[in-house]
């Protein structure tokens, strides 16, 4: 009984080893080849460049000299408005909250002081009461006004020319925030 069944356990891998199809796959492989044919799509004529004549002679030529002296009179006038937005703020001296980017301040708060509106605001842990006219950010923001839920800024930001403009921002009352 072991011999048999040594015998058969011997006999069934040289099975495996018995022409299995391969042949067949190959020419299958070789036939589907041969009646196979690509499709290739011919390419449409290109169409013919037909010129346009220019008829806007009689009209303002856009390279006159005139012209550009001009726009760069009128942009140089522009820069020296929008630069007179920000002398100003260069020559006075800077404040401590002018220091910190605004959204890493929070409003706490509000009273009146002596009969006018003021804010807390809460910058690295620290509390810090602020008036209307007061600098805030690092922006040039300037406090326009103060509500009980929202302190107003005017801000002196560079746009994406490098032009000078104002911008209003605002911080909102933090109810519940915790840092």
């Amino acid at each position: 009984m072991k011999r048999v069944l040594m015998l058969v356990c011997c006999a069934l891998p040289l099975l495996g080893c018995e022409s299995s199809g391969e042949q067949e796959l190959r020419d299958w492989m070789a036939q589907e080849r041969a009646q196979t044919k690509p499709k290739v799509i011919p390419l449409s004529e290109p169409k013919q460049f037909q010129p346009m004549p220019y008829t806007a002679e009689a009209s303002i030529e856009p390279f006159d000299k005139l012209k550009l002296v001009q726009a760069l009179r009128r942009d140089s006038a522009q820069v020296t408005a929008n630069a007179g937005l920000i002398a100003p703020e260069l020559a006075r001296r800077k404040e401590p909250l002018e220091a910190f980017p605004l959204d890493t301040m929070a409003m706490v708060g509000s009273l009146n002081k002596v009969g006018k509106p003021t804010a807390l605001l809460r910058v690295d842990n620290l509390l810090y009461q602020v008036q209307v006219g007061q600098y805030l950010g690092q922006n040039y923001g300037r406090i326009t006004a103060i509500t009980e839920t929202a302190i107003q800024l005017r801000e002196i930001v560079q746009d994406a020319t490098g032009d000078w403009v104002e911008r209003a921002a605002s911080l909102e009352l933090q109810e519940g925030a915790k840092k």
